[in-house]
C-alpha cells in the first residue's frame, strides 16, 4: 500500500485523475486488507471498496464508479477534488453570509451524512430529548439541528419545545424561521448572546460554532454552563474534524501553518470541555468521526418530564 501511496502522490501532481486495476473484492467477501488471494493460478493482494475510498479521502479525490475489467478484475479511478471550491475559502461572498443561503456553505446538508447523523441522533439520545422543553442553538444556520429533532419525536412532543435558534446570518435564519414559524431565531453575532436576555435552557447545542477565531472559546463556555443551562440541563457541542470540498466530506482538522491534518488545537478545546463540565457534575461522552460530538448530562438527576 506504501507503494501504492507513493506511485499515485506522484500521478496526481501533474494529473487530475488516475485509473488503476484491482482485484475485484466483491469476489471474495470476509479478507482483510494486505490477505493474498489465489484465483486460476494467479495471486493478488485483497483490498476492500473501503480501503479504497479511504484511499481516496487521503489523497484528496473522490473514486468513480468501478468498471469491470474481467473476472477478478475492477478499474478504479481517482479523480482530484477541486480543494478550491470549499466555503472555507470562498472569498466571492460577504463576510457576514459566509453561511448564507447564497452560499457554497448552504448547499451542504450534514444530516444526509452517515457518520455525522448517526453521531449526532446517538448525542440527541443520550440526553433524551424527547424530554426537553427549551432548547437552545447557536450556529443553528437554516435549521437542519432541529429538523433531526423534529424526526425522532412525536408531533405532539415536537409541539411541546420551545426552540432558539442564533445565527449571524440573516439570509440563513430567514429560512430557518420559515421552516419552523413557531419557534425563535435571532441573527445576531453570538458574542452578544447576553444582550438578548434568553434565560436558560434544558438542552444547549452547538455544532461547528464555538471553534470560530471570532469566540474567545474557553471564557464563553463556561459563560453558557453557568448563565444559560438550567440545573438539570444537557448540553451537546460539535467539533469540526473535517473539511468540506468539492461535493465532499473530508476527515481531518486542519490548523494554521500545516499543509496536513494536525488536530491538536481540536483536541485541546474537546479536552477542555470535557474537564470544565466534569467539575460541574456531568457525565462526559466523546464520539464522532468527521465530527467530534461531545455530550454532558447532569449526574444524579433523573429527567423524566
Amino acid at each position: 500500500m506504501l507503494e501504492i501511496i507513493t506511485e499515485l502522490k506522484d500521478f496526481l501532481k501533474y494529473d487530475d485523475s488516475i485509473k488503476i486495476e484491482a482485484l475485484n473484492p466483491d469476489i471474495c467477501s470476509g479478507k482483510y486488507s494486505g490477505e493474498v488471494v489465489e484465483l486460476n493460478s494467479t495471486r493478488y493482494i485483497y483490498r476492500g471498496y473501503k480501503a479504497w475510498v479511504n484511499l481516496a479521502e487521503i489523497l484528496y479525490c473522490r473514486i468513480k464508479t468501478p468498471k469491470i475489467i474481467d473476472e477478478y478484475r475492477v478499474a478504479i479511478t481517482f479523480e482530484k477534488l477541486n480543494t478550491d471550491s470549499s466555503f472555507h475559502t470562498d472569498e466571492n461572498i460577504d463576510r457576514s453570509e459566509k453561511y448564507g443561503t447564497e452560499s457554497i456553505f448552504s448547499r451542504i446538508n450534514k444530516n444526509e451524512e452517515p457518520t455525522f447523523l448517526n453521531a449526532y441522533h446517538k448525542a440527541l439520545l443520550s440526553v433524551k430529548i424527547n424530554t426537553r422543553k427549551n432548547i437552545l442553538n447557536l450556529g443553528i444556520n437554516r435549521g437542519d439541528e432541529f429538523k433531526l429533532i423534529e424526526q425522532m419525536i412525536s408531533v405532539d412532543e415536537f409541539s411541546n419545545i420551545k426552540l432558539t435558534g442564533i445565527d449571524h446570518s440573516i439570509t440563513a435564519i430567514n429560512e430557518a424561521k420559515n421552516r419552523f414559524p413557531a419557534h425563535t431565531f435571532h441573527a445576531t453575532d453570538i458574542n452578544d448572546i447576553d444582550s438578548l436576555n434568553l434565560g436558560s435552557f434544558d438542552l444547549i447545542i452547538s455544532i461547528g460554532t464555538l471553534q470560530s477565531p471570532s469566540i474567545n472559546y474557553k471564557p464563553f463556555l463556561m459563560n453558557l454552563v453557568q448563565n444559560y443551562l438550567n440545573h438539570d440541563g444537557a448540553i451537546i457541542l460539535g467539533f469540526p474534524n473535517s473539511r468540506w470540498s468539492d461535493g465532499e466530506l473530508t476527515y481531518g482538522a486542519f490548523a494554521p501553518n500545516y499543509n496536513y491534518s494536525e488536530m491538536s488545537l481540536l483536541y485541546n478545546d474537546v479536552i477542555f470541555a470535557k474537564k470544565y463540565l466534569q467539575q460541574k457534575k456531568f457525565r462526559v461522552t466523546i464520539t464522532g468521526r468527521e465530527y467530534i460530538f461531545l455530550t454532558a448530562t447532569k449526574i444524579g438527576v433523573i429527567n423524566n418530564s
